[in-house]
């Protein structure tokens, strides 16, 4: 997945995924555009990280610019970015803390309190090591709980299957992605893996890889108001 205007039609692009489901068994004026920050001093940086790094920096600008486009085609009022505290090592001192809880391992996560997002760095570096697509699918589905949270009543009683859903949206969405081949095989497999239970997530609350695979699909083929409480 690259920066640049896609050349597939937005329905033609989900509608490879959605082939995929078939087969397959997370108001005011704005601040400045975030920046994801780079990996922490715990983290052993250079090579690989510096490659996923600069991914998650694209996957930021990318589902910020989509969402501060498109927002007054769906909400009311003002967009405001998240804060994007990016990369975390866990159990430092530096790892980032949302309310009394401590950011844990191996997980994404969007946190209400302080109205910000951030990410293991062994999540994001493992993940791109099957594919570029998995750290834009993580930053875009962790962005989808920072809309929910903005906008009143739209939360449902499915919030992850939504945030997996304007996930697509915004991915199919977006005028700044090219899908190269293997993309789609990519975002399957992602959020397949996503689906496994572990100890931050599990089908309980998240779904299971068929319901993650149909909920972003369904958001990559009818965009954000499909992923809307109707």
């Amino acid at each position: 997945m690259a920066l640049h205007r896609s050349p597939w039609p937005v329905a033609v692009a989900a509608g490879v995924l959605l082939a995929l489901v078939s087969v397959a068994g997370c108001s005011d004026g704005g601040p400045p555009k975030p920046t994801a920050v780079p990996v922490n001093q715990g983290d052993q940086g250079g090579g690989a990280d510096d490659a996923w790094t600069a991914e998650a920096r694209d996957a930021v600008h990318v589902v910020d610019d989509f969402w501060r486009s498109h927002w007054n085609q769906h909400f009311t009022g003002a967009y405001r970015s998240p804060k994007v505290v990016g990369t975390y090592t866990p159990n430092t001192p530096q790892a980032p803390r949302c309310g009394s809880e401590p950011a844990t391992p191996y997980n994404a996560f969007y946190c209400p309190a302080g109205d910000f997002i951030a990410w293991d760095g062994k999540l994001m570096r493992d993940g791109y090591a099957q594919g570029d697509s998995w750290v834009y699918l993580v930053i875009a589905h962790e962005w989808g709980h920072a809309v929910q949270r903005r906008v009143l009543g739209l939360r449902d009683v499915a919030q992850e299957l939504q945030a997996d859903c304007l996930a697509g949206a915004t991915l199919f969405g977006s005028e700044e992605l090219r899908f190269e081949p293997g993309d789609t095989d990519e975002l399957a497999q992602a959020l397949t893996a996503l689906a496994d239970e572990s100890p931050w997530t599990n089908s309980q609350d998240h779904g299971n890889a068929d319901q993650r695979l149909s909920a972003f699909s369904t958001g990559g083929r009818g965009g954000v108001d499909a992923c809307l409480p109707s």
